[in-house]
């Protein structure tokens, strides 16, 4: 297959070279998802959560990503509740 780049025009820097690629923009991504059928993750809300301080250093011992495990484990309690 021959290239469709003008080398010539793009050396005298006539042309400028174009460093994305028009399909990695977020909108691209997401559609693609969505109509492969993977599910979004909801969108989460920013909220003030009293713990106690044991409980705290606990998930912070864990290491990063302590408040999505803080978040992993309402949502187990939640759904055994059902």
């Amino acid at each position: 297959m021959k290239s469709k780049t003008n080398l010539v025009q793009l050396q005298k820097g006539k042309v400028k070279p174009t460093t994305e690629h028009p399909e990695a923009d977020v909108k691209h991504i997401v559609r693609g998802m969505v109509r492969k059928g993977l599910k979004l993750h909801p969108a989460k809300a920013s909220i003030s959560l009293r713990v106690d301080q044991d409980v705290l250093e606990w998930f912070k011992a864990q290491g990063a990503g302590y408040q999505t495990r803080i978040n992993a484990v309402l949502k187990a309690y939640k759904d055994a509740s059902v």
